[in-house]
């Protein structure tokens, strides 16, 4: 027969995980992206560094993520067409982060880096829009949108334009947009960020 206390364990040990997951929810929402300058050509040493450190000290709740940015480029050699990929900033490495003493410590003196970007010894976050046009992180914009409504281009070559609503991609976080430039109706596809509903 079992005992009510270890009916109270079993449900407390159980509850653990979702604090747990609250707290990692608190942290992503505190931690930021930060630029850390490298020597050329050691990004992904520097990166693998990190991370190692960061797990052996258990520092995962500060050093969120650690990310070398590249882009992969079509090339046609000998009528071959080949894919390469590419560092999209060579030198340059992005961690997501709270800076405090002890991880700013760790990413600092990390075999490779030479140091933050930002003003002497402290680091400046990267802006939201910043790592969104970088691609580093997906940031979903709910926008209550749909076919037929009218919009106003807040940001981008169409800012201050105003258009009519043809499609909605969720998916993609694009809108395809009619809008009335020199007198004639132009189809466009703009981002969830470039826009607002009126």
């Amino acid at each position: 027969m079992k005992d009510i206390n270890d009916e109270e364990t079993i449900m407390a040990e159980e509850s653990l995980p979702t604090q747990e997951s609250a707290d990692q929810e608190i942290n992503e929402s505190k931690a930021k992206w930060y630029v850390i300058h490298t020597y050329s050509g050691h990004e992904n040493k520097v990166k693998v560094n990190i991370e190692k450190l960061v797990e052996n000290r258990g520092m995962q709740d500060l050093v969120l993520e650690v990310v070398v940015p590249t882009e992969d480029r079509v090339e046609f050699k000998d009528g071959q067409r080949k894919i390469k990929t590419r560092k999209m900033f060579p030198g340059y490495v992005i961690v997501k982060m709270i800076v405090t003493n002890e991880s700013w410590y760790l990413v600092r003196n990390t075999q490779g880096v030479t140091g933050f970007v930002g003003h002497g010894s402290e680091p400046v976050p990267l802006t939201n829009e910043e790592v969104h046009r970088m691609g580093i992180e997906k940031v979903y914009i709910k926008l209550d949108v749909s076919q037929g409504d009218s919009i106003k281009v807040i940001n981008g070559p169409f800012e201050s334009f105003m258009g009519v609503v043809e499609e909605v991609n969720f998916d993609k976080q694009t809108l395809k947009v009619r809008i009335s430039m020199f007198g004639r109706d132009t189809p466009v596809e703009l981002e969830f960020g470039q826009v607002d509903k009126i």
